[in-house]
C-alpha cells in the first residue's frame, strides 16, 4: 500500500503554524523597512561625489558591503550576527533580534541595487531638463527624478518582501519561532514528518502569493496613472 497521509493533527496544531506565520510575516516586514532604509544608504553612498584626493570611500565601502552580503549565505550572516554581536560588541542580541538585523543587512544590498536600476531607468534628459530650469541637483533628484523612479522601484521591493517571506525560514536555524521553526515543533509532537512540511508550504505559498497579488494591482494602479 501507498503512504496514507494523516493530518488528524491539524485542528489541534493549526493555531501552531498560525503563530509562526505571523512571525514570519512580522521579520519580513521589519527587515524589509529597515533594509529599504539602509538600502537607500547605500545608493547614496555609490553616488554621492565625496572624495579623499581620487579616492571614493563612500563608494568603495557601499560597493565592497554589497558584494559580500550578495556573496554570501542568507544562513551564514544570520548566524554571524547572532554570534558575533556578543563577541566582537558585548551585544546580547536575542535570536528574533539577530534574525531581523542579519536579514534587514541582506535585504538592504539588494534593494540599495534596485533603487540603483529604478533611478538608471529614468530618461536621463529628466534630470537635464530640472537643471535648465535652474533647479540644483538635490532638487532635481527630489522633485523630478525620485517620483518617476518610485514607480520603477516599488514592484521590485515588492519581489524583495516576497523573496524574504522564504528567506525568513532560515531564522530557525536559531531557534526563531517562525513559520519553519513551527513545523519542527508539530513534527516532534506528532512523529509526522511530511504533513507539517506541506502545511507550512501552503502558508508560504498563501502569503506570497496574495503579496504578489498585491503588488501586481499596485503596479497596474501606477502604469494607469502614467496613462492619464
Amino acid at each position: 500500500m501507498g503512504y496514507q497521509f494523516d493530518f488528524s493533527f491539524l485542528p489541534q496544531y493549526f493555531p501552531v503554524f498560525l503563530d509562526g506565520a505571523k512571525m514570519t510575516l512580522i521579520i519580513s516586514l521589519i527587515s524589509v523597512c529597515f533594509g529599504t532604509a539602509f538600502g537607500s544608504v547605500l545608493y547614496f553612498m555609490k553616488t554621492v561625489n565625496f572624495k579623499i584626493g581620487k579616492f571614493k570611500p563612500l563608494l568603495w565601502i557601499a560597493t565592497i558591503y554589497i558584494e559580500i552580503v550578495r556573496g554570501t549565505p542568507m544562513i551564514l550572516q544570520i548566524l554571524m550576527v547572532y554570534s558575533g554581536s556578543a563577541l566582537f560588541f558585548g551585544w546580547d542580541f536575542s535570536p528574533l533580534t539577530a534574525a531581523v538585523v542579519a536579514i534587514s543587512l541582506n535585504s538592504a544590498a539588494y534593494v540599495s541595487e534596485i533603487i540603483r536600476a529604478g533611478i538608471d531607468a529614468v530618461d536621463k534628459g529628466q534630470m537635464e531638463a530640472a537643471r535648465s530650469l535652474g533647479m540644483t541637483k538635490v532638487q532635481s533628484m527630489k522633485m523630478v527624478v525620485l517620483p518617476q523612479a518610485v514607480k520603477n522601484i516599488m514592484p521590485a521591493v515588492g519581489n524583495e518582501f516576497v523573496a524574504v517571506i522564504k528567506e525568513s525560514s532560515m531564522a530557525s536555524f536559531i531557534g526563531v519561532g517562525e513559520l519553519m521553526f513551527s513545523a519542527d515543533i508539530v513534527k516532534g509532537s506528532v512523529y509526522l514528518v511530511f504533513e507539517p512540511l506541506m502545511v507550512i508550504g501552503v502558508l508560504y505559498f498563501i502569503m506570497t502569493f496574495s503579496l504578489g497579488r498585491l503588488m501586481a494591482y499596485f503596479e497596474r494602479r501606477l502604469k494607469a496613472s502614467d496613462i492619464r
